[in-house]
């Protein structure tokens, strides 16, 4: 057994078509874990925001209807999406656009590739997470909402506070005081989010080179780097290593800058 140090590691750079391959994967993985994320975050606040207000009548069956997207196992959603989102027979393209072309003359015989097309097939992703993780961002939101004291709104109101004003100075205080490590955990858990690139389009249409199709993420490339006809296993191990790195660092960073876990304040 001979020992290759960090080989591996500057195979990824050395070599064009694992270099364009990795820069290629790792600006989609990044984006795809912020974008997927900040959606899913910014959606569930605020429907749970919404749930709250007292002038909202019916809110049992708001919170059912929140909650539909948990309530099916993923796996089974995703594979829905994904003979929705067919170019030809699905029902995005032959029910819902011609549908909204009444109300929108100009999206009229507009046929979306979401399958075919890598632009619109994140597009496609992105809104499947947003749609499958929101739900428990609301349920976790709306037990931090109805926690907060009433009199924090009363003596805000009397004081002259927005809307605004209350929802940046009490509102979103509390909630990332509480939930922020459950927050960055969603960007965490996203950006090793295997299943839905897996089952959705098998990271495709299209490859970029070394084994990887234009929307494969770093975990799905490393699954292919392992199964495929030519096993890369040395370079599926860089890799892996170079993810635990990535999110160890992030992580460290945004449980440091949000404080999170320190609770005295609160």
């Amino acid at each position: 057994m001979d020992w290759i140090g960090i080989t591996n590691f500057t195979n990824i750079w050395k070599l064009s078509t694992f270099r364009t391959a990795f820069g290629s994967v790792l600006g989609w993985t990044i984006i795809w874990a912020l974008c997927a994320s900040t959606a899913q975050i910014v959606i569930g606040i605020l429907t749970a925001i919404i749930a709250n207000q007292p002038f909202i009548k019916g809110k049992r069956i708001f919170g059912v209807i929140f909650l539909l997207p948990w309530a099916v196992p993923a796996f089974v959603t995703i594979l829905t999406f994904s003979n929705m989102f067919n170019d030809s027979v699905g029902a995005i393209n032959t029910q819902v656009l011609p549908f909204l072309s009444k109300f929108l003359p100009f999206i009229d015989n507009f046929l979306i590739p979401w399958k075919t097309d890598p632009f619109w097939t994140k597009v496609a992703l992105i809104m499947m997470q947003a749609w499958l993780g929101f739900p428990y961002i609301y349920v976790l939101t709306l037990g931090i909402l109805q926690s907060i004291p009433n009199d924090l709104y009363e003596a805000a109101y009397i004081d002259g506070a927005s809307a605004i004003q209350k929802f940046r100075n009490i509102t979103l205080p509390m909630i990332l005081a509480v939930a922020a490590p459950t927050l960055i955990s969603q960007y965490t858990f996203n950006f090793n989010n295997f299943s839905i690139i897996y089952l959705f389009n098998n990271g495709g249409p299209g490859s970029v080179g070394g084994g990887a199709g234009s929307t494969d993420i770093l975990i799905s490339w490393i699954y292919k780097l392992t199964t495929g006809t030519s096993p890369q296993y040395s370079m599926a191990a860089a890799v892996t290593l170079i993810i635990s790195m990535i999110v160890i660092s992030i992580s460290m960073i945004a449980f440091k800058k949000l404080n999170a876990f320190e609770m005295e304040d609160v």
